[in-house]
């Protein structure tokens, strides 16, 4: 992400207009389960959704 940003700033510092830099979408976003935050908040995950995430954290 750092890297993507310095790359925006410097095509600005180069005299590129703001508005003429294309906008840049996500392609892949991760799902990722905390378990201990979870249950502190008293949040029940269902297995099935446990199942599909590509994380989980213990």
């Amino acid at each position: 992400m750092f890297r993507r940003s310095a790359y925006f700033v410097d095509k600005i510092l180069k005299g590129t207009k703001p508005g003429d830099i294309p906008l840049e979408e996500a392609t892949k976003f991760a799902t990722i389960v905390t378990l201990k935050t979870a249950n502190a908040l008293g949040l029940d995950i269902p297995p099935s959704l446990l199942a599909s995430v590509e994380q989980v954290i213990e």
